[in-house]
C-alpha cells in the first residue's frame, strides 16, 4: 500500500513542478550564499577592504539548481534515475582523475570540488532510487541504515583486523613517501575516535545527552600539563591520574543531573562544560589563565627523547637505534600511542557492554521507568556511565597535552563538544564502527581539504545536512543486542 501511494505521488509530479522546486531551492541557496560567499573582507594592516566574488557565487547556485533538478528527475522514474546515476558516476570519476593529476589550476579547484560533491550526491541518489522499485523513500532509508549496520556488524570480525592492519602499516607508508601530514591526520582522527567512543558510552549506550563532554577532555589535558610542568612527572605516570580525575569530575556532574532528562540534561551538561572552561580561564596560578601552559614534556621512548641533541648523560632514540634523525619519529610514536589508547577504549567498551552494568545502561536508554520496576538503580547506572565516559575523555586530553606541548582554555570550547556529539549521532548511536566511519568523514574530510580554506567548513556543514537527510538514524543504525535467548540464537 505504501509503495503504491509513493509510486502514485511520483507519477503526478510534472516537469514544471520539478522546475519550480529547483528554482525555489536555488533562490534560498542564493539568499544564504550572498553573505557567506558573495562578500569577504581582507585585512590590510590598519584598514579592512570589502571584496566581492559574485561570479563563483552564481556558479555555485547554478550547480545547486541543476543538482536539485537532477534529483527530482531521479525520483520520478527508475529508468531516468539509472541514467542519471551512470552519467553522474562517470563525471565524478573523470573530475577526480583530473584533480589528482593536477591539470586544473589552483584557482579553479574550489569550484571544481564543489561541483564534484554535488555530482557525487546526485549519482548516489540516482543509484538508490534505481534500486528501490517505487518503495516508500523514508521508510527504506531507515531500513537501509539498519540493514547496513547489521551487515557491518556481521562482518565486524573481518573488518576489525583489516582496519587495525591498515592502521598499523599506515605510518610506514607515510615515512616512505616522507608525508608528515598524513601521520598528523591519523593522530587527529584517532584522537576523535577515542573521544567518540568515550562519549558513546554516555550518549549511545546509556542514552544521556551530554553537551559538555569537552570538560573532561580539558581536565585530562590540564592534569598532565600541571603534573608535568610543576612536578616533573612523565606521560605514562600521569595518564592514570588524568583518567581518575576526569572520572571524578564525571561523578561530580552526574549528581546534579540524576533527575533530569532530554533538553534539561543537555542544558546542564552544556553549562558544566562552560564552567570548567571559565575556571581554567581565570585560575592563572594553577592553569595559567588565558595564556595557557607551555613547555609540556613530550613523551619519550623508555626515557630516550626524540631529538637530535639530547641532554648530557642521555641517549636519543636515533642514537640508540643507530638511524638518522627525523622529526617524523616523534610523530609516528605519538601515532602508535593514540592508536593503542583507542584500541584499549574499544576493547573495554565492547567487554563492559556484556556485563550487568553495560546491560543496565542499555536498559536505561530504552526505558528508565521499566528499569526502576526491575530493580535497577538508576543513580548508580547514570554515575558509572558518566564516570567511565569521562575517564576516556581524560585519557584523550592527556594525550592532547603531550602532543601539542601547549594548551589553553580556547582549545576546549563548545564547538569541540558539538563535533564529538555529531560523530556519535551521525555514526549511529551505540555503534563502535559507526563512530570510526563518522570520524573519518567529519574530521578526515575537512582536514584533507584544508587547502580549500574557508570553503571546507561550508563543505563540513553541507555533508552533515546530507547525512541527516539520507541517514536520519546515523550511518550505521543497527544495535546488536548484547545478550540473546537460546531460542533466538537458534531461529536466527
Amino acid at each position: 500500500m505504501v509503495a503504491a501511494v509513493e509510486g502514485a505521488r511520483k507519477a503526478t509530479r510534472t516537469v514544471p513542478a520539478m522546475a519550480k522546486d529547483a528554482v525555489i531551492f536555488a533562490a534560498v541557496s542564493l539568499a544564504l550564499a550572498i553573505p557567506l560567499v558573495g562578500f569577504y573582507i581582507t585585512d590590510q594592516g590598519s584598514t579592512n577592504t570589502l571584496h566581492t566574488r559574485f561570479g563563483p557565487m552564481f556558479y555555485g547556485v547554478g550547480v545547486l539548481f541543476l543538482g536539485k533538478l537532477a534529483l527530482s528527475f531521479a525520483e520520478s522514474s527508475e529508468a531516468i534515475a539509472r541514467r542519471i546515476a551512470l552519467i553522474g558516476s562517470a563525471l565524478a570519476v573523470l573530475w577526480f582523475v583530473i584533480a589528482v593529476t593536477g591539470v586544473v589550476q589552483d584557482d579553479n579547484q574550489v569550484l571544481g570540488w564543489f561541483t564534484w560533491i554535488v555530482v557525487v550526491a546526485v549519482a548516489v541518489r540516482g543509484w538508490v532510487e534505481s534500486r528501490r522499485s517505487g518503495a516508500a523513500a523514508r521508510a527504506i532509508a531507515t531500513a537501509e541504515g539498519t540493514s547496513l549496520g547489521a551487515a557491518v556488524a556481521r562482518l565486524g570480525r573481518f573488518l576489525g583486523p583489516l582496519f587495525i592492519g591498515i592502521a598499523l602499516v599506515a605510518p610506514f607508508y607515510a615515512a616512505a613517501i616522507d608525508d608528515k601530514r598524513l601521520v598528523d591526520l591519523g593522530v587527529l582522527i584517532f584522537t576523535y575516535i577515542m573521544l567518540g567512543w568515550g562519549l558513546n558510552v554516555v550518549v549511545g549506550l546509556a542514552g544521556l545527552l551530554d553537551l559538555g563532554y569537552v570538560a573532561f577532555y580539558a581536565v585530562g589535558a590540564y592534569t598532565y600539563a600541571v603534573f608535568s610542568v610543576k612536578l616533573g612527572l612523565n606521560f605514562w605516570e600521569t595518564l592514570p591520574v588524568a583518567g581518575a580525575l576526569a572520572a571524578s569530575f564525571g561523578i561530580l556532574l552526574g549528581f546534579p543531573v540524576l533527575r533530569l532528562r532530554g533538553d534539561y540534561l543537555a542544558i546542564v551538561t552544556l553549562g558544566f562544560g562552560e564552567i570548567i572552561r571559565i575556571i581554567l580561564l581565570n585560575w592563572a596560578e594553577l592553569a595559567g589563565g588565558a595564556q595557557g601552559i607551555g613547555g609540556i614534556e613530550r613523551p619519550s621512548f623508555f626515557g630516550m627523547p626524540f631529538t637530535a641533541s639530547p641532554p648530557e648523560g642521555t641517549t636519543s632514540f636515533n642514537e640508540f637505534f643507530n638511524i638518522e634523525f627525523s622529526p617524523m619519529h616523534r610523530q609516528i610514536y605519538l601515532y602508535y600511542i593514540i592508536l593503542l589508547l583507542a584500541l584499549l577504549t574499544n576493547w573495554f567498551t565492547l567487554r563492559i557492554r556484556k556485563l550487568p552494568i553495560g546491560r543496565a545502561w542499555e536498559a536505561l536508554r530504552e526505558d528508565e521507568i521499566a528499569c526502576r520496576a526491575l530493580g535497577i538503580n538508576p543513580t548508580n547506572t547514570k554515575l558509572t556511565a558518566f564516570a567511565i565516559g569521562a575517564m576516556f575523555g581524560g585519557f584523550a586530553g592527556s594525550f592532547f597535552a603531550t602532543r601539542q606541548g601547549f594548551i589553553s582554555p580556547e582549545s576546549f570550547n563548545f564547538l569541540e563538544s558539538a563535533i564529538i556529539l555529531a560523530i556519535v549521532v551521525l555514526g549511529g548511536m551505540g555503534s563502535q564502527i559507526g563512530v570510526v566511519i563518522a570520524t573519518i568523514v567529519l574530521i578526515g574530510g575537512p582536514e584533507w581539504f584544508r587547502d580549500l580554506a574557508a570553503y571546507r567548513m561550508l563543505a563540513f556543514g553541507g555533508l552533515m545536512v546530507l547525512i541527516m537527510i539520507w541517514r536520519p538514524e546515523g550511518l550505521l543504525a543497527h544495535r546488536e543486542p548484547t545478550i540473546r535467548m537460546h531460542s533466538q540464537k537458534r531461529s536466527a
